[in-house]
């Protein structure tokens, strides 16, 4: 069972001192809980030369297939694969429910956001559904810069909630978010909200995971 890590009301944007898989992929692996210092194997995590990060276009879906591709590879998550993958983001970038942002170029790191209509809010909620950095380019602050970009995006979006689903076991993915203000804890009643699933269908023989 996956944890909905995230029951957050957008306000002003606290980076405290922080598949679906969404994480920064250890930019920042040791970063404290709230209050903290950010700290990483190695050194403290450099934000002060961050990259330029813009919204994906149709002739960038074969750059963020493979890096999604890349994401399930390292953590031993099936894949369709990068074609598959290239495919699908072919159809989703022309939506308006759906941004990719690439980080550096060329690209270091992507994020993918989809928003949807609530009853409960004024605005869209935002989704993040995958965030990843390319290995030998993290404890750089890319993640960080990413996942700012991705709350300012929905900020301006008018979003007032911005969700991040974390398996529960994955304790870095969840201190990562914690420290830049996510909770997984309902503001109303202070219970763990959690994250059901379930597979409506199993993939055929022939489409695979389509």
């Amino acid at each position: 069972m996956w944890e909905k890590a995230s029951i957050f009301r957008i306000g002003p944007f606290w980076p405290g001192r922080g598949q679906v898989l969404a994480w920064e992929a250890m930019d920042e692996q040791q970063a404290q809980p709230r209050g903290g210092a950010p700290r990483s194997v190695g050194g403290d995590v450099d934000r002060s030369r961050g990259p330029d990060v813009r919204v994906a276009e149709v002739a960038d879906a074969g750059v963020a297939a493979q890096m999604l591709h890349d994401f399930n590879l390292e953590f031993d998550t099936p894949t369709p694969g990068p074609a598959l993958l290239e495919e699908r983001l072919l159809r989703m970038l022309g939506r308006d429910d759906v941004v990719v942002l690439l980080a550096g170029d060329p690209a270091a790191g992507v994020a993918l956001l989809t928003f949807r209509p609530s009853v409960w809010d004024s605005g869209p909620v935002a989704l993040l559904e995958e965030l990843y950095v390319r290995p030998d380019l993290r404890r750089r602050g890319i993640g960080h810069t990413l996942l700012e970009r991705a709350v300012a995006l929905a900020e301006a979006r008018g979003s007032q909630t911005f969700e991040i689903n974390v398996d529960e076991g994955d304790t870095d993915a969840r201190r990562f978010y914690e420290a830049h203000g996510f909770t997984d804890l309902q503001p109303e009643t202070n219970e763990r909200a959690l994250y059901y699933s379930r597979f409506l269908a199993p993939p055929s023989a022939t489409g695979g995971m389509r």
